[in-house]
């Protein structure tokens, strides 16, 4: 699995540069993610713009990862939903639940 970390101005962005993120990918990301936050990120993008599938175990760990950065005063944005991967969200109601923008640059910009 290839989650490719960067920082910017204070901002961590993990991409996760896959097509189908599932059961086994929703486990090292939520490790990664809850390593950021531990480390004392609050500003938090995970890009999916690559995913064009995501299972109900990703989500869980999206969630997971969103309590515990804003039970720390943070939060964890998304970029990047498509419209397959959207249907998820709306379904779920996750869509009320996280911001997301169309790229990085937005969910920069929205932290400043």
């Amino acid at each position: 699995m290839d989650i490719i970390s960067k920082t910017q101005d204070g901002i961590t962005t993990e991409i996760v540069d896959m097509p189908r993120a599932t059961m086994k990918e929703a486990s090292v990301l939520r490790k990664i993610l809850l390593e950021d936050i531990q480390s004392g990120c609050k500003k938090l993008i995970v890009d999916i713009t690559k995913c064009e599938f995501i299972d109900s175990t990703f989500l869980g760990s999206l969630v997971i990862s969103l309590k515990a950065i804003k039970s720390l005063g943070g939060n964890l944005k998304l970029v990047g939903i498509h419209k397959e991967v959207e249907t998820m969200f709306l379904l779920t109601r996750l869509d009320k639940v996280f911001q997301s923008y169309p790229t990085s640059e937005e969910a920069i910009i929205s932290f400043i």
